[in-house]
């Protein structure tokens, strides 16, 4: 169960290139796609989910030619995008059975099955008979999702699900993704590399349409290994250290200072200390030197 796509690009009538023949190759469990906003994350979501036609290249999965037989693909994909309209008044239940209809579930029997199977992956069988209207955010995420597994799809799209969420929701919603990660291909699309960093077996940067960086977390951050200096500094001096040094980050203390991290094959000068590299530098300095 492999998502092959080649030399993929996508321009926009007002100019702007949102996928520049882009390749990369997606196998079973969770993927991360990491970028900032703009970086053509959400164009590549639609073009694999079919909602929008590429200039050129191609995508397979799972033997399915995606771009000739939309149809195929369909049959096996659930996605959710980063938004995803207004529920009527209907409890979960009711509006899942609706889902499962129109995905083609006949036997009532088979639907309540599915059904109660989904609200349990998903946490939200105790809240079945509530309406989805007066979900908070997280629990709308989770339903979501709910109805993306009704037909049990082998490959899942989830786009920025996690924005907007408070921590408690965006835990729930993070240990739902785990579990269907293990049995499908799930490609979870981000800014935010703490998510990736929990839950994701393999992780791409993307930016300006291009595949930056592609590898495990764990090798990703092995390539940085010996190369992340930190210092803390005043934030008067920031300026001036982004001028000399290759500043990849930097974040505040609780007195003000800043916190700086530098990437460097060697010590950029006695005053920087060498400290451990985490995904959050693997992502900034794949971001940095596609400047």
């Amino acid at each position: 169960m492999k998502l092959q796509i080649s030399n993929l690009s996508k321009t926009y009538s007002n100019g702007v290139k949102a996928l520049d023949n882009l390749n990369l190759e997606i196998g079973a469990g969770m993927f991360g796609l990491l970028g900032p906003n703009g970086a053509g994350k959400s164009s590549l979501m639609r073009t694999i989910a079919t909602l929008q036609k590429p200039d050129s290249g191609n995508i397979t999965f799972d033997g399915i030619n995606v771009l000739d037989d939309q149809i195929a693909l369909r049959k096996v994909l659930g996605y959710l995008p980063q938004e995803f309209g207004v529920y009527p008044s209907m409890s979960a239940e009711q509006l899942l059975d609706y889902f499962a209809r129109l995905k083609g579930i006949s036997s009532a029997k088979d639907r309540k099955a599915i059904i109660k199977e989904v609200l349990e992956v998903t946490n939200l069988y105790d809240v079945r008979t509530k309406n989805v209207s007066g979900y908070s955010g997280g629990m709308k995420q989770r339903f979501g999702i709910a109805q993306l597994l009704l037909n049990n799809p082998k490959l899942i799209i989830v786009d920025e699900p996690t924005a907007g969420l408070d921590p408690a929701e965006r835990s729930r919603f993070l240990n739902v993704l785990r579990e269907i990660g293990t049995n499908h291909t799930v490609i979870f699309s981000t800014h935010i590399v703490a998510d990736v960093k929990e839950i994701c077996t393999e992780v791409a940067v993307l930016n300006g349409g291009k595949i930056l960086m592609h590898n495990t977390p764990t090798e990703a951050v092995k390539t940085l290994e010996n190369q992340i200096w930190t210092k803390i500094i005043t934030r008067e001096e920031l300026e001036n250290y982004e001028k000399e040094f290759n500043v990849i980050s930097s974040n505040y203390n609780q007195d003000n200072t800043l916190n700086i991290r530098v990437f460097s094959n060697e010590q950029p000068n006695e005053t920087f200390i060498k400290t451990a590299p985490q995904l959050e530098d693997v992502y900034f300095v794949a971001l940095k030197n596609d400047l």
